[in-house]
């Protein structure tokens, strides 16, 4: 897929659904996103929920305070209502854009507020990767009458595109998460975090209080691994007290070999992926892509991961990593001990892994991105051509 030769500046109106007071993936992938088009010199705005006294980038206009809510097996921070409605009206007529960008557009929050509201060419980039959805069930009749507004879906994985498909009806094309590559190839190590042959480091990143981010199967891992490189150290990054607590009790007898880092900084996760030599993935479910994944790619570190779908398909079927089955901490510690017990496949899948990611980059995906705004753009001009002489309906070669 290759980009039109263009050289006008669009003004782009970016919708987010989720807090900014407690970012997650979709929340960097816009934020990233928007940084790469203002980069090539588009304008670009963002609405999206944040407290008055959220930091938040220039370009972003907060929406005000959000509410935590169970939603899609997780909990997102959404706002919604008809004060917040009546601040995405104002948002899209002082924004007058030339394409509008909507991010999971079936969450009870602003993208589906702003689906409603706006006229013109939309586009609607779908995260969410799920068997079955009670939540997109209960919200498809809020949001049918207004799907055909879209002019062009994208997911970014397959397996997005599926549960789009399943739930929604219609169709999307694939456009994976960006990751900037080189930020996290040109990292500095920290010295600390690295790790000996005797002494291997390995790196959890996740929410520690959400189940599905695998921490406890990691944590049922953990003593088999240990049998086998008794000076292994984890690291284990992120946010969440009660999760903390658990894998403290679960991994009572080894803490000395454990180290909790709290939350991080970007940069600090660049350091901590480009100094630790296995970063462990073990989600048990709800992944549409895996963007930590293709960071850790990026940094040069070997991957394991759960044998999820859209895991599956980032580490180029396992070819750019390892997999185990997924929820099963035995299979992880497998694993684990394979890579560890044979570096020289494990340099070759990490050669692999630093190949296969150049994909993601968000100088390729901006550039697809970009296609997309441009067919939108070009379709909507033909056909306001023809709205405006009706005879070019019958008569086509005549209205040219």
């Amino acid at each position: 897929m290759t980009s039109p030769h263009t050289h006008r500046t669009l003004r782009v109106g970016i919708v987010c659904p989720y807090s900014f007071d407690a970012p997650g993936g979709v929340q960097f992938h816009i934020r990233d996103l928007a940084e790469a088009l203002i980069n090539q010199g588009h304008e670009v705005s963002v609405l999206a929920p944040a407290d008055d006294d959220t930091p938040v980038p220039p370009y972003l206009t907060p929406a005000g305070a959000s509410i935590p809510i169970r939603y899609n097996g997780s909990v997102a921070r959404l706002t919604f209502g008809p004060r917040v409605a009546a601040k995405v009206r104002r948002w899209l007529n002082d924004g007058q854009f030339d394409i509008l960008h909507l991010h999971e557009p079936m969450t009870p929050s602003l993208s589906m507020l702003a689906l409603w509201l706006a006229r013109g060419p939309i586009v609607g980039t779908f995260h969410t990767a799920l068997i079955r959805s009670r939540a997109l069930q209960f919200v498809y009749p809020m949001v049918r009458p207004s799907l055909e507004k879209f002019s062009a879906r994208i997911a970014v994985s397959e397996d997005a595109r599926r549960t789009l498909i399943d739930h929604l009806g219609g169709d999307a094309i694939v456009i994976p998460n960006g990751v900037y590559v080189n930020t996290f190839t040109h990292a500095t190590p920290t010295p600390q975090w690295q790790g000996t042959p005797d002494a291997p480091t390995i790196a959890f990143l996740g929410r520690l209080d959400e189940p599905r981010k695998g921490l406890p199967v990691l944590s049922q891992a953990i003593p088999h691994i240990l049998t086998h490189y008794p000076n292994a150290r984890f690291l284990i990054a992120g946010k969440g007290d009660e999760g903390k607590r658990h894998a403290e009790q679960q991994l009572s007898n080894h803490l000395t070999n454990v180290e909790f880092l709290g939350a991080i900084t970007d940069d600090e996760k660049a350091s901590l992926l480009t100094s630790v030599d296995l970063y462990i993935a073990p989600q048990t479910g709800g992944e549409s892509f895996g963007i930590v994944l293709v960071e850790a790619m990026s940094a040069g570190t070997t991957v394991i991961a759960s044998d999820l779908g859209a895991f599956e398909r980032v580490l180029d079927n396992g070819q750019a990593g390892y997999m185990f089955r997924t929820n099963d901490p035995n299979d992880l510690a497998r694993a684990v001990i394979e890579a560890l017990n044979n570096p020289t496949e494990r340099t070759q899948r990490t050669q692999r892994a630093t190949e296969f990611v150049q994909q993601f980059d968000w100088k390729e995906v901006t550039t697809k991105i970009l296609t997309v705004y441009e067919m939108v753009l070009s379709a909507s001009t033909a056909l306001g051509k023809v709205t405006e002489d009706p005879s070019a309906l019958t008569h086509p070669r005549e209205a040219s």
